[in-house]
């Protein structure tokens, strides 16, 4: 049995009812679950075995064919339709086989090949855009997670204040006016928990839709090495298949270009005759082209123009991944900065404002609304840099699981 076969039953029964708590989800756990259950990988596959099926034949010759014929058969006079009364008439049956050169034949098979290989990609895109997805979604449900417990913390940041100037209130130290903000402060507070959940709830559920199991429990994204730029346009899909199609065109203008030689078909008959010697019948047919230089030629100019044009559209791909790359390692880089810079300067004067509306209040010389105002303008600041670090896993997310080196089929 599979270590993920069991993985998966693992998390089907740990939210039964009697569960004591979640197991974990890892990400590379939840792009192995993904990838075994995507109906597009085996689509892919099913495409790939399709083709391969084909390119066995490619390099055969073609079928024999059977002629079975009468010679001569009499159709007017005494001998009228029989076929035993003129010596003449001859029942004939034999074989005729077309002929490819082995250099033909070799051509067709490698063309072949070529396209079984172009049909392997589209299986290693499908299975690398099952991983990216479910990357992108594992990433959304996690951070959604930690937003949820920023909200989480805000309301109970809200409901301490609230029942503390309630109890204020009543012993006379405190005012209505703070009461009815906090409040209101509370009331805010928890519809941006609802908000947030129902993000989290929504985020889980199109988790599920990819690794096929709940999962509540996530554990936190995995450090992510960046490809470099070469490996990174080498390995993207689009480059790929575009260096697969040129392959292709090559192949097929080489089998385009060998009907310069004409097939050759041979044939062997055997005839019988009534009262007279049986026959034998030896023939080969040879196609005479009259004119190669304008049809097979032009057949072959044809086809090297394709050749031309998939070339065009690699060249033209590879220049939009390169700056895909490129904009994508730009963005992480100024995310980064940008996390770095929100730290030191909101992040630390936001918790260094909370110490002091504490210490303000503890000795009575601030309200409550102050406190609450300096824990939620903190917690603002942890929601948005959580925001920050979302974005800027995302933009590595969609660096390191786009290339097909890391989406390699199952």
């Amino acid at each position: 049995m599979s270590l993920s076969f069991l993985r998966a039953a693992a998390l089907a029964t740990a939210f039964a009812p009697c569960a004591a708590m979640a197991v974990p989800l890892s990400l590379e756990e939840a792009l192995n679950l993904a990838v075994q259950r995507s109906d597009a990988s085996r689509s892919a596959n099913a495409a790939i075995q399709s083709v391969t099926q084909a390119a066995r034949t490619a390099g055969q010759l073609p079928d024999p064919a059977l002629r079975i014929g009468v010679d001569n058969l009499p159709v007017t006079g005494p001998d009228r339709l029989h076929t035993t009364r003129d010596s003449m008439t001859m029942k004939r049956i034999g074989i005729s086989q077309e002929w490819l050169s082995p250099e033909k034949r070799a051509a067709r098979q490698a063309a072949a090949d070529a396209s079984v290989e172009r049909e392997a990609v589209s299986l290693q895109t499908a299975v690398a855009d099952t991983r990216l997805q479910t990357a992108l979604v594992y990433l959304d449900a996690f951070f959604a997670g930690e937003a949820a417990k920023l909200t989480a913390l805000m309301e109970h940041h809200a409901h301490e204040e609230w029942e503390a100037s309630r109890a204020r209130l009543s012993s006379s130290a405190g005012s209505s006016q703070d009461v009815l903000a906090l409040t209101a402060a509370r009331g805010v507070a928890a519809d941006e928990t609802a908000e947030v959940l129902q993000q989290q709830s929504a985020a889980r559920l199109t988790l599920q839709r990819w690794v096929g199991v709940p999962a509540d429990t996530l554990t936190p994204m995995p450090a992510l090495n960046l490809p470099t730029e070469a490996a990174y346009v080498a390995a993207h899909p689009t480059v790929e298949a575009l260096r697969r199609d040129v392959e292709v065109a090559k192949k097929t203008a080489a089998v385009v270009a060998t009907n310069r030689q004409a097939n050759w078909t041979w044939e062997v008959a055997y005839g019988q005759r009534s009262g007279y010697a049986d026959m034998v019948s030896v023939g080969v047919s040879i196609p005479l082209q009259l004119a190669p230089a304008q049809r097979q030629d032009r057949e072959t100019a044809a086809q090297w123009a394709l050749v031309d044009k998939a070339e065009a559209d690699l060249a033209e791909a590879t220049r939009t991944v390169t700056a895909e790359y490129r904009t994508g390692v730009s963005d992480a880089r100024s995310l980064q900065e940008r996390i770095a810079r929100y730290r030191h300067a909101v992040l630390t004067p936001s918790a260094q404002r909370t110490a002091a509306a504490t210490a303000a209040y503890r000795s009575n010389q601030a309200s409550l609304v102050t406190l609450f105002e300096a824990r939620h303008a903190e917690v603002q600041a942890q929601r948005k840099l959580l925001a920050l670090q979302r974005d800027w896993t995302k933009a590595q997310v969609q660096l390191t699981y786009k290339p097909l080196a890391l989406g390699a089929a199952p």
